[in-house]
């Protein structure tokens, strides 16, 4: 049976992040994914984690200036310092809240030179830490254009490229059914690479249990695929994030 984990960067919203976390326990939950952490002291999370018995699923490495239209720096020519930087901050946050795995954002790079750069510094990422879970994520050209990484196949081509033990995928159904579809294909050809899951509807990216994806089923074919991880529940909720868990009964 799948074992979900609230993200505290979508859900919950009507309280402060520091709050999230007795929300998403209170409702169920035994684990908590972000986008970000950088905004708050690594203590600080890491004591509502302890708190509410949560476990740390995932968190990003830093994307930059946002609104500048920045998505990281792992796949950018020439941000060697940057994404040193980038990389330094996500691990120092990583000993104090020890997620199970941390998303190396590529940024918005295409060529070959950026996937050069892309396969070389994630390659010294999970040797630096060779211990901590490292995913690469394939994003949509709506939500994201210009990504480096937008399909499945490029980034199972770039994981057998880096051939670490530690650097997985992270499987977003949302933006895999946008992008290639096939999605019960898909979980059992990409079982052996995947560590982590997210879902939501297509296309409202809402409560996964709305939209045009058989949801309970495609967490069926999860389970048969073998996938023992965390499925991370990235979606907007229509409205309060209580009103809309009637999807959750059925995995209680």
């Amino acid at each position: 049976m799948p074992s979900f984990a609230a993200n505290l960067s979508q859900m919950f919203q009507d309280v402060p992040f520091l709050e999230r976390f007795d929300r998403a326990a209170a409702a169920g939950f035994k684990a908590v994914e972000f986008l970000f952490p950088y905004e708050h002291e690594a203590s600080a999370i890491r004591e509502r984690l302890d708190a509410n018995g949560l476990t740390m699923a995932l968190y990003n490495t830093p994307a930059g200036d946002w609104d500048g239209g920045e998505r990281g720096s792992a796949a950018v020519p020439g941000w060697d310092v940057r994404f040193e930087a980038d990389l330094d901050r996500a691990l120092a946050y990583a000993a104090v809240l020890k997620p199970r795995n941390i998303h190396v954002m590529a940024g918005i790079a295409k060529g070959p030179a950026a996937r050069a750069a892309y396969v070389e510094r994630l390659a010294r990422a999970a040797a630096l830490a060779p211990e901590q879970g490292f995913v690469i994520e394939p994003i949509n050209h709506w939500d994201m254009p210009g990504y480096h990484l937008q399909h499945t196949d490029e980034a199972r081509g770039v994981v057998a490229e880096v051939g670490a033990r530690n650097l997985q995928l992270q499987l977003d159904l949302y933006h895999t059914q946008i992008m290639e579809g096939d999605l019960t294909r898909r979980i059992h050809a990409l079982a052996p690479i995947t560590k982590h899951v997210q879902v939501a509807s297509v296309p409202k990216r809402q409560e996964p249990d709305t939209g045009e994806l058989n949801f309970h089923q495609l967490m069926a074919e999860l389970d048969a695929s073998g996938y023992d991880g965390w499925v991370g529940c990235e979606y907007r909720p229509a409205g309060l994030t209580v009103d809309g868990l009637g999807w959750l009964e059925r995995y209680r």
